[in-house]
């Protein structure tokens, strides 16, 4: 497959437009289910990610389409077809969250089990007794999970963690569902506060969301509706760390800087200018980088998705730093590519111990998961020599013109086409 050819080319500078976030967008996408008629979702990006979950939602029965604006229109009938298959589900873990749209609306769902990155077991069991207790049952046989149900009923819910996901699913089938519906421990996402405004504008009567707290009182139906997906803050945390690693000024004119505190602070303790403001956020830097110690947590902590990115930050920064994964087990497969271009980095369990080099070394790498191969690609821009980042399919996955808006921010990289058949992003 296509690879990307990265040489160092000094400091970095200019300004990112940011994507939609597709976090949010894939979840807003799995929500046009719960009505039909058309939905326009602006801002959502062209990856991957939204070619498969459009379809997915073409499987049941949606129409999905770009507009002329670039809004994604999204047609859904009367009638579904309530079967998410496995190839398509296999591909994308957050196209799970179609179930409960489903299950709102239908009564009846069979869905695959799902896969997506390789980063270590994130197990589905939170979403099945949620909807159970809001009166699903469910068999799982086949690789499909099957629920079935005579119409929801609003419970009050406790998570025993605040999986995003799960709270997405959660709050879409609780729109429908009789009476009302608490859900204790809820993620707090931006993305799941975006979802709940999407949800509103359909109709849905919500309050809590961006808590911990979230109270659905169930309607009788949903409306279509038209909503701007929030911009991207793990893109935002992306150009954010590449200028960190190399150097200059970039300027995000839409970053929401209150969405991405605690990365903010972690940025300006290892030596780079934050500049924020309610427009955007404006970062420098300028010699090497100072280590801090790094520990992941649910929203508002540090994303577990900024750690690939921290790490390659870190391992060439001044200092010994401690980085502790505390939401997914195994999200430490990038380690070993790291380490092929001279990264001094020592893992155990949960924990790494990443001593900073001077510089990094060019070398032939294989993208894991979507961060960490955006990582591989910076790290690429602070290596001597070239640097080959393989099986980039999935920075296609998150990743909007990747290789375009770093080249105009002023680094060498380009990306070596090697024809095969794929799929075309909506």
């Amino acid at each position: 497959m296509d690879h990307l050819r990265v040489r160092p080319a000094g400091p970095l500078s200019g300004t990112v437009e940011l994507q939609g976030a597709k976090n949010s967008a894939l979840k807003l996408m799995a929500a046009t289910l719960l009505t039909s008629g058309r939905s326009i979702l602006e801002r959502v990006p062209e990856i991957t990610d939204v070619a498969i979950m459009g379809e997915v939602l073409e499987s049941i029965g949606a129409t999905v389409s770009r507009e002329p604006s670039g809004a994604l229109a999204i047609d859904t009938p009367e009638v579904l077809v309530p079967v998410a298959p496995y190839e398509l589900v296999e591909q994308m873990r957050a196209s799970f969250v179609v179930l409960g749209p489903l299950l709102a609306r239908h009564g009846s769902a069979r869905v695959s089990l799902p896969g997506g990155d390789d980063f270590g077991s994130r197990p589905i069991d939170i979403h099945l007794r949620g909807l159970t207790e809001l009166g699903v049952e469910f068999t799982t046989e086949h690789g499909y999970v099957e629920g079935r149900c005579d119409g929801l009923v609003g419970t009050r819910i406790v998570l025993e963690f605040p999986s995003h996901t799960a709270t997405d699913n959660l709050l879409m089938a609780a729109c429908l569902a009789k009476g009302t519906t608490v859900i204790e421990n809820a993620a707090r996402e931006p993305e799941v506060l975006d979802l709940a405004t999407f949800l509103g504008e359909m109709g849905a009567r919500i309050s809590g969301a961006g808590t911990s707290r979230l109270e659905i009182e169930g309607v009788s139906e949903l409306s279509p509706a038209r909503h701007e997906t929030l911009p991207d803050r793990v893109e935002a945390a992306t150009f954010l760390a590449a200028v960190g690693l190399t150097g200059g000024e970039l300027y995000l004119p839409d970053a929401r800087v209150e969405q991405m505190d605690m990365l903010l602070e972690k940025l300006a303790a290892m030596g780079m200018t934050i500049d924020p403001s309610p427009a955007g956020v404006r970062a420098s830097s300028s010699g090497r980088l100072s280590a801090v110690d790094v520990a992941t947590l649910p929203y508002p902590g540090v994303a577990t998705d900024y750690k690939p990115l921290l790490v390659t930050m870190l391992s060439v920064a001044s200092g010994v730093a401690i980085v502790s994964e505390n939401v997914f087990a195994g999200r430490f497969r990038y380690v070993d590519e790291l380490r092929r271009m001279g990264a001094d980095i020592r893992t155990e369990g949960h924990h790494a111990v990443v001593r900073g080099v001077e510089r990094l070394s060019g070398a032939p790498v294989r993208a894991p998961d979507i961060r960490a191969g955006a990582a591989l690609v910076l790290a690429g821009l602070v290596a001597e020599g070239e640097t080959l980042v393989g099986a980039v399919e999935h920075i296609d996955r998150g990743y909007e013109d990747f290789v375009g808006k770093l080249a105009r921010l002023g680094a060498d990289i380009e990306r070596v086409v090697e024809h095969a058949p794929g799929r075309a992003p909506l």
